[in-house]
């Protein structure tokens, strides 16, 4: 059966509240041959979602409607595998019984893009098995620094990395990391190897887009405007660092795909 991912508004309900609707959902689900897997609730924001095995849209919100009347605003299907690259899980969190009291897991993810600088010209020039080899090189730097950040590797882009954090400083620091560590290939490395990368933070459903469309795309242009050896970010994940790390405010950029300016922040990392 199909898989969605619904998202709801509600602000002023709890944790405890959103775990009790999704224990009644649990509870009404096989009348309807449905199938609910998980939730996420970000207290902050006031806004739920809901991972649902079900044969169609309708049938998934009968459920909600019969079992606590919290409907949706926004449902769109999603590949398992993604979500679980995106958001880490694709079952319930621990009951609340094992830890106390509800579990709050959001659903806000940082994205984080790289892209290794000119890589058509550095194959014109290696040829493709030494390319290659500098590509390899990238995904191992890239992934050892995902290991220690707690990152997850979504998709590979043939010369970069789309990765997931489940906190901005973590990504953030992660990007730090990666760009330390090129430059420490660099000083051991004949060929050199220049990364740009660009973060994000976003909701998984938003205005019936694709998971995280919008979060990826607009991660996906920054890394695109970032100079050699850059760091840019998003003025969602600037303001969410709250000064943890030096950031400096670049004006507005004008992006593939955005109809505005949109606001540029880069990240020092020497």
């Amino acid at each position: 059966m199909p898989i969605f991912l619904d998202r709801h508004d509600l602000k002023g309900l709890t944790a405890e509240d959103i775990a009790e609707a999704h224990r009644k959902d649990l509870g009404v689900q096989g009348q309807y041959g449905v199938r609910f897997l998980t939730y996420w609730f970000d207290d902050t924001r006031g806004t739920a979602f809901c991972l649902i095995e079900a044969p169609d849209i309708g049938t998934a919100m009968r459920v909600h409607d019969e079992a606590h009347g919290h409907i949706a605003r926004d449902v769109i299907e999603v590949d398992l595998s993604a979500v679980e690259a995106f958001l880490g899980r694709v079952a319930d969190p621990p009951p609340a019984e094992a830890v106390g009291r509800a579990t709050v897991d959001p659903a806000m993810r940082t994205i984080m893009f790289t892209d290794i600088v000119d890589s058509t010209g550095m194959t014109a020039r290696l040829g493709d098995v030494r390319a290659v080899e500098m590509v390899r090189a990238h995904d191992a730097l890239v992934r050892r620094a995902l290991h220690h950040a707690g990152g997850r590797e979504v998709k590979h882009t043939g010369d970069g990395i789309m990765a997931s954090f489940d906190d901005v400083l973590a990504g953030v620091q992660c990007a730090r990391a990666i760009q330390q560590a090129f430059d420490a290939f660099n000083l051991a490395s004949r060929e050199k190897l220049q990364v740009r990368i660009g973060l994000d933070a976003g909701e998984p459903v938003a205005d019936h887009n694709d998971l995280f469309g919008a979060t990826v795309q607009m991660a996906a242009r920054l890394c695109q405007c970032a100079d050699p050896d850059g760091i840019v970010v998003s003025e969602t994940v600037s303001g969410l660092l709250s000064g943890r790390l030096p950031v400096a405010a670049l004006g507005p950029q004008a992006l593939k795909g955005f109809a505005q300016p949109v606001p540029v922040f880069e990240v020092g990392w020497r």
